[in-house]
């Protein structure tokens, strides 16, 4: 993956159980259409309006080509009808960014149980 397209969706703070739920379409719509899932987050702390998607790809070309695949999709069809409906995402935003070798999931190297000793 060389490129992750970062949704920031700014959504009605009282509907988060139906966002929950449409981010949990997208877990078996995306990978199925093309893309890397990388999450889908939801607000927890401060600010309770926004969350956020996060997909990768190889390319800006694969991700043309997902979207052809998504738009075309059954179920990813009833998703967007399902955030039309409900009303629940306000404004939606895409950027793309590069991953930095190295960087992407890297895990804590930190013994998890001095983690504990230490709290």
């Amino acid at each position: 993956m060389s490129i992750v397209c970062v949704i920031r969706y700014q959504m009605d703070p009282f509907q988060k159980e139906h966002f929950k739920a449409y981010a949990e379409n997208w877990g078996e719509i995306i990978p199925r259409c093309g893309g890397d899932l990388i999450g889908y987050f939801l607000p927890s702390e401060g600010t309770n309006d926004i969350a956020w998607g996060l997909v990768g790809f190889d390319s800006l070309a694969s991700y043309e080509a997902y979207r052809h695949r998504l738009k075309a999709d059954e179920a990813g069809k009833r998703n967007f009808a399902l955030a039309e409906s409900q009303r629940f995402i306000l404004r939606e935003e895409r950027s793309f960014v590069e991953t930095v070798e190295g960087t992407l999931n890297a895990p804590s190297t930190l013994c998890r149980s001095n983690a504990a000793e230490e709290v």
